[in-house]
């Protein structure tokens, strides 16, 4: 009996894959890998920004801190910042203006050295006839994109 060859034998079947198959599941493979890069560099702005976001909180409430340990200042925290060397060794006695100007020479130093363009202002307003005061204490900084955000403390004492 005569062993016949199946018909289909003289077509050629696919084996493995081919170079075009190749280069396109490369090209897949690298826009993912971008997709996953440019993820991850957003994520690094995003937590740069959420920690000078922090700061500036930290801050602000530093000098919500000292306004508090010297309530007698009262509008002396909306004037300029002095070094009056009202702390440390050898420091000098000072009234309360005095140690309100020290305050804020030493918090705008921390500002400046602390979040990247960092300035702040302080703005003090009379309540109920000059029986309370409202301190509004503003801190900004500029992110590595450009933005200046600012972070608003309002204390009223």
């Amino acid at each position: 009996m005569p062993v016949r060859k199946p018909a289909f034998h003289g077509r050629r079947t696919a084996q493995g894959f081919t170079l075009v198959e190749a280069m396109v599941a490369l090209v897949v493979l690298a826009v993912g890998m971008l997709g996953i890069a440019g993820l991850y560099v957003t994520t690094l702005r995003s937590g740069g920004g959420a920690i000078y976001r922090m700061q500036a909180v930290n801050l602000a409430a530093d000098l919500g801190d000292r306004i508090r340990a010297n309530r007698r200042a009262n509008v002396a925290y909306a004037g300029a910042g002095a070094d009056n060397n009202c702390y440390g060794a050898g420091s000098a006695d000072c009234g309360p203006a005095q140690m309100a100007a020290n305050d804020l020479f030493v918090w705008n130093q921390q500002v400046a050295a602390i979040l990247p363009g960092g300035n702040a202002v302080v703005a003090v307003n009379p309540v109920a006839g000059g029986a309370l005061f409202t301190y509004q204490i503003t801190v900004n900084w500029t992110e590595s994109g450009g933005a200046t955000p600012s972070y608003l403390l309002t204390l009223q004492l």
